[in-house]
């Protein structure tokens, strides 16, 4: 998964009338041939009253990236555990935002503001409902292992480029993580002509760092939050003075207009919702790594191990 900021993934005309489209001919988006996210296919059809609160069934809008995936994945177990019916429908932002100011999407759990979705948040802000932050963290970073004791700072990088072989292991050259370290950050520290920013692709820099982690070499990566590497692995993030990374975002939790009406039960422990680096990661790391391509099956293998964190999603 990439991150870029306000350069993340803006969705497509022809991709947004497309999914617009679907909406319009059948009535809903999804339905018994919609992904899941754990490469199965949803066997619930959705009604076109289903959104209103007539029936328990509520729609979630997810988009692929990892903290979205097992948080849709979570809360569609929570709530099938408490009696509800839950459909997960995957969209691009555009179509995602706008399938919820029309009502045809009940519930989004990754809004990134105030920078990334910024654009589609205005346009319709007046037609969601904002039910709060559950990550307060979100944000880039360069980082290195702990075990580099003298390089606490962006800053300190600077003069110690033998150390790291010269390179800032990085991830795919079109993501705006890449933009922001390269056109930002080693400028603003003056580390443009002491080190090379490595493009490969995000499994090729966590696999670079995982063996660099296993031999306790020096290593200096691009990295995001949130992110199970923060879990699984001994990272920590250099400070940046400067602000040349840009600031934290935060994630919330938002709904089509008129959802804390409907479902006043399920706005109330979605409002409630929080989660922390430690819980996220392993979620992740579960989910998405030990689980790999049946991402449901790995995120109730950790509810199973995390009851008391379950237990607290639906507590009254």
């Amino acid at each position: 998964m990439r991150r870029g900021g306000p350069l993340r993934h803006i969705t497509t005309t022809l991709a947004a009338l497309f999914a617009l489209a679907v909406v319009a001919s059948c009535g809903t988006i999804g339905g018994a041939n919609s992904d899941n996210g754990s490469g199965e296919k949803s066997s619930t059809t959705t009604t076109a009253e289903s959104g209103g609160g007539k029936d328990k069934t509520i729609r979630i809008g997810w988009i692929p990236w990892d903290e979205n995936i097992v948080t849709s994945h979570l809360w569609k177990q929570a709530l099938e555990s408490k009696g509800y019916k839950v459909e997960l429908v995957q969209l691009d932002p555009g179509p995602l935002f706008t399938g919820m100011a029309k009502g045809d999407i009940d519930v989004f759990l990754d809004g990134w503001l105030p920078v990334t979705h910024e654009t589609y948040w205005k346009q319709y802000s007046s037609q969601l409902e904002d039910l709060g932050i559950w990550y307060d963290n979100a944000k880039l970073a360069l980082a290195v292992p702990d075990y580099v004791k003298d390089v606490k700072t962006i800053e300190d990088l600077k003069g110690k480029a033998g150390k790291f072989d010269g390179k800032i292991v990085g991830i795919e050259p079109g993501a705006g993580l890449m933009r922001v370290t390269e056109k930002d950050a080693m400028p603003a520290y003056g580390l443009d002509g002491e080190y090379q920013l490595v493009k490969s692709s995000t499994p090729a820099m966590l696999a670079q760092l995982d063996k660099a982690v296993k031999a306790k070499q020096p290593i200096v990566v691009t990295l995001w939050r949130p992110h199970w590497a923060y879990a699984k692995l001994p990272m920590r993030d250099l400070e940046d003075p400067k602000g040349s990374m840009g600031k934290a975002e935060q994630i919330h939790v938002i709904a089509r207009k008129g959802f804390q009406k409907d479902f006043p039960e399920v706005a109330g422990w979605l409002s409630s919702f929080k989660m922390n680096d430690k819980d996220l990661g392993t979620l992740e790391d579960v989910a998405l790594n030990q689980h790999k391509g049946k991402e449901a099956e790995g995120v109730t293998a950790w509810m199973e191990e995390n009851p008391d964190f379950v237990a607290g999603l639906t507590k009254k």
